[in-house]
This record gives C-alpha cells, structure tokens and sequence, in this order.
C-alpha cells in the first residue's frame, strides 16, 4: 500500500507539539516512517512581567499548524485527509492554565519560564523533602494561594499546554505520567500524583476553606498505551476550521516535551539518557524503578518516563535563543554589505568554522539568560557576554562559546548526577536543533559529558514525532510489550544514527570553560541587580 493509500485509509498516527518557538506536526504510517509534517512559528510574550501565549495566540497557531500539515499531504499526494488511526497532542511542560467550573480562563497563561514562584517552591521543597522548581505546576498553584488572589477559591481544573489542548479536543481532563510529573510529584511504584504529598498540600491550604482538594482540580495521571479518549465534533472543528476532519479519531494521553524526546531518542529503558537542546536545554537519566538519589539536590528534577519509570533531569530555561540571536545579527550584517544568506547556510558554516576555535573558548564569557535559571539559582536572567583583556576575541571562539553556555547550566546538573552521583549510563542520545549541523554540538556534548553521544537520522523530527510514536503504541495494544520493548523492536531496529566518543582535549577545554563559566556567575547576578530598565 503507497502512503497515498496509507492516509486514506487513515492508517496513520498524528503527533502534534506546541514547542516554544515552533508548533510542529508530524504524520507516520504505522512504521513510524515520516509521511507529511506541518508547522507554526510563534513567540511568547512578556505581559505583565509574565512569560505568556493569549488564546488567540494558542488556537491559531494549532489551526495554522494542522493547515499546514494538510498543505504538505495535498502538495505531496494530492489528497486531503478525512481521518487518522490516531492522535496525540505534546507541549513544553510545567507552568499553569486555570479555569472554572464555566471553563473560563481565571489568569493568564504562565509558562515554564516564569520565575515568579520562589516563596512557594522554597516552601513546598522543605515541606516534601522533594525538590520543586520554580517552573512545576504546583509551585504555581501554592504561589497564587499565598499571594491570596481572589480568584484560586473558584480552581476547577488546573493543568499544563498540552492537557489543556486534549480536553479541549476530547473532553477528557487527563494528562500522561510524564507530563503529570511536570506538575506534582509522581510515586513511581503506584504510577501516580505521590499520596502522602497530596496530603501534605491539602493540609498546607485546609485554613483557606477552598471547595476544592488537590485532586479536585489536577488532571488524571494515565500511562503510555492508555487510551485517553476520542476527537469531539468540537475538538474537529476547532483543529480543522475546513469540517474536512472527521470524529472520533482515538487520542493517546498527552504528552509533555520531555517525555516525547525521550520516545524520539528510544531513551526510555533504565540506563539510558538523553539531552534535547533548543530554547530551553535538558538532560534526562532514566533509573531504575527502585533507585533513588542520595538526597536532595535543588538542581535536579525528579521526573518518569511517559511508562512511569523514574528519571532524573537537569533542566535548563535557557538554552539557544541568545545563540539565534546573534545568527540573526550576522544575518543583518550579510544583508547590510550586500549579501543575501540562507539561515540553514549562515548556521553551517558558523558552527562548523567553531571548530577552529581553542578548546576552552579563548576566555571568552556568555550567558544566554533571558529568563532566570534555577540550576544556577537566579530567577531572572540579562543575557551577557563577557572577556578579559587577553581573551583570544575571534569569530571561532565567539561562536564556539554560545555553543559551550547554550550546554553550560544544564552540564552543572549532568556533573551532579554523572560526577557525584554515579548514575549508570549506557547511551545518551541528544536532539534538537542545536544538533543538526553535524560534527559539531554533537561533539562538544560528548566533550561536557566525557560519554560517547548519539545523534540519530530522525533527530530533527523531535518531539511530534514522539508523540506520533506514542499514538502508534496505543494502537499496538497490548501485543506492544513494553513502550521500550516497542520502540526497540518496531521503531529503531532499522533507525540510523552517528556516535561520537568524546575528545580528550575537548573535554579538558570545556571543564575550563565550566570553571569560568561557574566563577562569573557573579557577573550575571551583578547584571540583573543592575540592569532594571
């Protein structure tokens, strides 16, 4: 059967991911092979000092982005699809979305980035004994009952992006593990939100007298392979504005980005790991279902696979968006003497010509923080760059050091987990965009890990694609196995990828790099008390 025939037949599974800089969706066969994919550009806001997406901005950029989608499958097979076997919707995780009984939104959309919880994160971690980062759901939630605002007596549902988007495209109020892990501590054994934590917030907020309890208002945890529902007539309309697409079309839990890119890298078994690096950077080691840290680390988030099993991430807010930013200069700069420059171009011989540069950067300094950075403790962020007087200042140096602090915060946490921890790791996969020029960030991973890294063919596709995968599994049923036993045996068996053992040298220059980079976070700290305006 010809994909033509594939998609008619809606022998298809659809992943779609609202990222941060980019909604993108991705249509497989039941391979998992890439048939058609789909996009939306789009950019948060800074609205009140909050990082936020309007409704406007949320629904048009999913109508926009399926259009798209249907664009590329009528370019490519001349048809319009009607229906797919299945559906599911990821999103960047954490962050709040809370509405009434009525469904109305009661505050604006606060993102991961937002670092305006403080009081109630410190709080909570001592009351638990668990670390929770300014960005989780729950230290949201806490902060607004603190601050007393008016509206958190009249919670009837509380979630994240990509829950929100599957209720309103099926009805349901659920969310995967994976992304429930975003949002309140999980119990790996049990598979849910951790009952004695439960307790422990709702004996926190019993003098308020809401009329609500934590699991009143949270959405219910379900495990990759679940069904989490089915397309609504509304949900239809609302993703297709054409009525071409039809009901009824069966949706796995949605999926937050973390856990996705752990399904696109087949990084989902005990032992092994992946770092996805795009406008925010992490690090994700699975363990076993019974291990545990040795204690409390601020700088490291527990979190599970979309199966459940545990994992440990070092999650960085910052990652490529101050390195985009001076591409774009360049760009302008090519534009201004005359010269009109691809992007993809512009990227490849800026990266690769790094490669020239000394191993530690010459001396030179950069902080891409445009938001506050909780691996290093700031909860604002100025994006900076700084040298010595002796510094070695060259385009390779330049560009080889946003490539080494786009890594640098999230390579504190891998130190803790690598270095004083000793997780065991068998493989670390990295994805996103900061890999697609290759030889070159693929490299210095390994250089900051001192591990050998996998960059996979299908690493451009990401998260959507994960998401497509974890609809394909629930289709498979049963019959699947494990979600790592599936990916292993039916996904990946024949997927092709390039591994690098780290260089010693490079690996000596990038632990400079992270001593300096350690010392002059002064500087940054300086900078934001500084620079207010």
């Amino acid at each position: 059967m010809g994909a033509k025939e594939i998609i008619q037949e809606g022998k298809t599974a659809l992943g779609i991911e609202f990222g941060s800089t980019r909604i993108k969706a991705v249509l497989t066969d039941e391979k998992g092979h890439v048939l058609a994919t789909g996009f939306h550009d789009w950019e948060n806001r800074l609205i009140d000092d909050i990082w936020t997406y309007t409704m406007e901005d949320i629904h048009g950029g999913l109508r926009n982005c399926y259009s798209s989608l249907v664009s590329n499958i009528k370019e490519q097979y001349g048809i319009v699809p009607e229906t797919y076997g299945a559906l599911g919707i990821s999103a960047m995780m954490h962050g709040i979305l809370a509405f009434d009984k009525d469904g109305r939104l009661l505050s604006p959309f606060e993102t991961w980035r937002n670092s305006n919880t403080e009081q109630a994160a410190d709080a909570l971690t001592k009351d638990f004994q668990f670390n929770i980062p300014l960005r989780w759901t729950i230290a949201h939630i806490y902060q607004m009952v603190l601050e007393d605002r008016s509206f958190v007596k009249d919670f009837s549902f509380v979630t994240t992006l990509d829950s929100f988007i599957h209720w309103e495209l099926t009805g349901c109020k659920v969310t995967g593990i994976g992304d429930a892990a975003g949002i309140f501590p999980i119990d790996s054994e049990k598979l849910d939100y951790d009952e004695e934590m439960v307790g422990k917030f709702d004996a926190l907020i019993k003098s308020k007298g809401y009329p609500w309890t934590l699991r009143d208002i949270l959405p219910k945890v379900l495990l990759a392979g679940q069904e989490a529902g089915r397309l609504t007539e509304a949900g239809a309309k609302l993703l297709d504005e054409t009525g071409t697409l039809k009901a009824g079309v069966p949706m796995c839990p949605p999926e937050g980005d973390a856990g996705t890119g752990m399904v696109a890298t087949n990084s989902v078994a005990p032992g092994t790991g992946n770092i996805s690096a795009g406008t925010s950077t992490f690090a994700m080691l699975v363990l076993q279902q019974d291990k545990r840290l040795s204690k409390l680390y601020r700088e490291i988030d527990m979190v599970t696979t979309p199966d459940g099993f545990p994992v440990a991430m070092s999650h960085a807010n910052n990652g490529t968006s101050d390195l985009n930013a001076w591409v774009n200069l360049f760009k302008e700069f090519s534009e201004l003497m005359g010269y009109s420059v691809d992007m993809g171009e512009l990227y490849g011989k800026l990266y690769t010509n790094s490669l020239k540069g000394d191993k530690d950067c010459g001396g030179l300094l950069p902080y891409g923080y445009f938001s506050g950075e909780g691996i290093t403790h700031l909860n604002e962020g100025r994006p900076l760059f700084a040298r010595t007087p002796n510094s070695k200042f060259t385009l390779a140096n330049f560009m080889r050091s946003h490539l080494y602090t786009s890594l640098g915060a999230v390579k504190l946490g891998l130190d803790i987990l690598l270095k004083d921890e000793k997780v065991p790791v068998k493989s670390i996969t990295g994805h996103g965009g900061l890999f697609k020029t290759k030889g070159v960030a693929q490299n210095y991973l390994a250089a900051a890990v001192n591990a050998p890294v996998t960059v996979m063919d299908t690493a451009s596709e990401g998260g959507p694609w994960g998401e497509a995968l974890l609809a394909l599994y629930m289709l498979r049923g049963k019959d699947a196995g494990t979600l790592g036993d599936f990916l292993a045996k039916e996904i990946f068996a024949d997927q092709s990828g390039t591994t690098v053992e780290p260089d010693p040298q490079d690996v000596e220059g990038f632990e400079t790099f992270t001593k300096h980079y350690k010392e002059g976070i002064a500087v940054e700290r300086s900078a934001v008390e500084a620079m207010k305006w």
